[in-house]
């Protein structure tokens, strides 16, 4: 399984390493470092590099290359699995993940890789069972545990170890019981020119936060189960039911944890906003740009909108001016950035308009540049997935909250 970790940061750097088994030298993270300059961007490095004795296994997550070293071959998606559970653990207990955190709280860090794997396979990953492992820092521990050299290792087991249901610990008691499901989805598609949807895939996770008491045993029944085709779930999920009913049937957690995460691929996408890029070059030296925003008919109030602009090389600057929202460009990158914010349907759309400089002596740009928008809806569910009901067994009153709405 797993015998080392690294963790490298963008100017090349290890600052931490873990081994679970035999020492493995930093110099195994060469292969990564040639792989990483071939690739030319951090997004673009192989998730897998193999060696001659060794299989680099690599996510990038909050400027961080987080690298397990394996020397037998393993499942890589098993691993990249246990890679980003990490990284959510980071931010779970001290709300960000940057390597000023690590090093600021490298103790409790290293804590947690030695409770979270045993012997090279993953053992506690759940966030309820390590805080009964390793109490949150806080200010006050910090000054007991220097003044008195101690950890915050707990002296006992977890509760939820010695049942038959690790993920939850026992005894949980609330005095409101309740549940909070978040349905998040995320688009990539293609759109030509014409506003035609060429491709789309959504990316969907059910969030939830749990505060109910005892050992409430819930069930959960969609609308269109079928949507839910490529799907991952917690393990808390009884597999079998859902094979064989389309039911989820689940025993859940204590706190924040992801019920499920799905994959749709479809291209008849409705996106909630249209782009309207014209751009002219009137000689060989000068352009004139244009951009249009807006909603469409029917569209629900969107936000967080951000429309990023990929420029020909032959563009040197861009006078341009905004009807709403601020205007950056990058002349390195050719990369133009409008961040719009929110556009509503009482608004008018949002207008980019103004003047490109151009290098002379080149020939004029043949080809348009690419558009690429980003934005949030909320309380809108793309895919179109929808929960009928929702049941609860158990000796607990429950008030059910689901946020933000199914649609």
């Amino acid at each position: 399984m797993i015998h080392s970790l690294f963790l490298v940061n963008n100017l090349g750097e290890i600052f931490l390493e873990k081994h679970w088994k035999s020492v493995i030298s930093k110099s195994v993270c060469d292969y990564f470092f040639e792989a990483q300059n071939k690739a030319g961007s951090s997004e673009n490095v192989p998730p897998v590099i193999s060696t001659p004795h060794h299989y680099l296994i690599n996510i990038y997550r909050g400027d961080i290359f987080f690298i397990a070293v394996t020397q037998s071959e393993v499942a890589p998606l098993f691993v990249i699995e246990f890679l980003h559970r990490v990284v959510d653990t980071i931010i779970d207990y001290f709300h960000a993940c940057s390597e000023t955190v690590i090093k600021d709280q490298i103790v409790v860090v290293y804590e947690l890789l030695e409770e979270m794997l045993d012997n090279g396979c993953p053992l506690a990953t759940e966030s309820n069972v390590l805080k009964e492992l390793i109490k949150p820092p806080s200010i006050v521990s910090r000054v007991v545990n220097t003044v008195t050299g101690g950890t915050n290792v707990s002296g006992k087991l977890p509760t939820g170890s010695l049942s038959n249901i690790p993920w939850r610990r026992t005894g949980v008691k609330y005095a409101n019981n309740e549940i909070y499901f978040d349905v998040c989805e995320e688009i990539d598609c293609i759109i030509d020119k014409n506003g035609s949807t060429v491709f789309a895939e959504i990316q969907g996770t059910m969030d939830c936060l749990s505060r109910l008491s005892g050992m409430p045993d819930l069930t959960m029944c969609f609308v269109n189960p079928r949507l839910l085709d490529d799907v991952s779930f917690h393990p808390c999920v009884r597999l079998k039911r859902w094979e064989s009913e389309k039911i989820l049937s689940f025993v859940p957690p204590d706190g924040n944890f992801c019920l499920l995460s799905y994959h749709i691929t479809n291209s008849t996408v409705s996106i909630p906003i249209y782009i309207k890029p014209s751009v002219s070059f009137i000689s060989g030296s000068s352009g004139r740009f244009e951009l249009n925003v807006g909603l469409k008919s029917g569209g629900k109030q969107v936000e967080n909108v951000v429309i990023t602009v990929l420029m020909p090389k032959q563009v040197l600057n861009c006078n341009l001016t905004p009807t709403g929202g601020t205007v950056s460009f990058d002349p390195v990158k050719k990369e133009l950035s409008w961040d719009i914010g929110k556009i509503s349907p009482q608004k008018q759309p949002a207008a980019l308009r103004g003047n490109l400089s151009l290098q002379t002596g080149m020939p004029p740009p043949d080809e348009p540049p690419v558009v690429t928008a980003a934005f949030t809806v909320n309380a809108f569910a793309v895919s179109g997935l929808k929960v009928s009901r929702l049941d609860i067994y158990g000796e607990v009153s429950l008030s059910l909250c689901i946020s933000p709405p199914l649609y």
